[in-house]
């Protein structure tokens, strides 16, 4: 396992093929559609972070971006070649050059913390039991963990020691492009902005490319070199596009959008009233006279039916 390098210079990055090439995504289940026409290059070294409320297709964004959910429309292409292309035991290996944080972490229970983190080196590689060892120790280091966790189950630790321990796992076959599912949610300031510096340091990594899904603007703010915001497709005319911002964290704080004002700046406005609207209630919070009272059990809320 390398050790962490120095910030190497993404001034070069601009001249360079793109890392990663989303062209005309569209993402459907069944009726539901969930990302349309979603266009954008990212470059090797990039930090990119993806912005929007609940329901709008963020985490759909995420794992349609390493294969594990397939386009309807459009393709995405690593270095190249198309993901759509590619069998499952391609996508299996492309997979080895990729790091996936998941939002709850997730850990397998019944292991040890040195068993999870050498997981995917005991499957893609060759190591022997005492190489995997010295791995692990270095990863649990550079996540800033006491090598006292190794032993535990992850029912012992504390959430952030969890994601700490999940993004240590994500980094065991040293990825070029790491993928963050709501890295900071659940924890409180301080352990945030750990994490926040945790996702800086991993880009000093030499040519590694992150992509990070949250609504915490101060990670957003933090550790992104180009944010982009999705809008939810139920509140966009079928001529608007999807993608509302795209630009830096200084272009963020400047925008006039007021879709994108509403979201950095955490007003509500009129949005309990549409919620209301939505779920056939009145602003009494009434049931009204055309849904019977009731809701089916095939309706849902917009934080039922999360697709972030």
């Amino acid at each position: 396992m390398p050790a962490t390098a120095p910030a190497t210079s993404r001034a070069n990055a601009e001249s360079d093929p793109p890392v990663l090439r989303v062209d005309g995504l569209g993402v459907r289940f069944g009726s539901q559609q969930v990302l349309r026409d979603i266009s954008l290059d990212l470059d090797a070294g990039q930090t990119l972070v993806v912005l929007g409320e609940s329901g709008c297709g963020k985490t759909v964004l995420l794992k349609t971006m390493i294969g594990l959910v397939r386009p309807t429309a459009g393709d995405v292409a690593f270095e190249g070649r198309s993901l759509s292309r590619m069998n499952d035991r391609q996508l299996a290996h492309l997979r080895t050059k990729y790091g996936f944080v998941f939002q709850g972490a997730a850990l397998f229970d019944s292991y040890t913390i040195a068993d999870n983190i050498a997981f995917p080196l005991r499957e893609h590689t060759r190591l022997s039991e005492h190489e995997i060892a010295e791995i692990v120790g270095t990863l649990v280091d550079e996540v800033g963990l006491p090598r006292t966790v190794l032993l535990k189950k992850p029912v012992q630790l504390s959430g952030g020691m969890r994601k700490r321990a999940g993004l240590a796992r994500a980094l065991a076959l040293d990825p070029q492009l790491v993928l963050y599912d709501e890295p900071t949610t659940g924890l409180d300031p301080i352990m945030t902005d750990v994490i926040n510096e945790l996702i800086l340091r991993v880009r000093e990594r030499p040519r590694v490319t992150s992509v990070v899904v949250t609504h915490d603007m101060s990670t957003a703010r933090k550790v992104a070199d180009r944010i982009i915001m999705l809008y939810p497709l139920f509140r966009l005319r079928p001529d608007e596009p999807q993608i509302v911002f795209d630009g830096t964290p200084a272009d963020l704080d400047r925008s006039r959008d007021p879709r994108v004002r509403q979201f950095i700046e955490g007003r509500a406005g009129n949005r309990l009233t549409e919620l209301l609207e939505e779920q056939g209630l009145t602003e009494r919070g009434r049931p009204t006279a055309t849904d019977g009272g009731a809701v089916t059990d095939d309706e849902t809320t917009d934080d039922e039916e999360e697709t972030t």
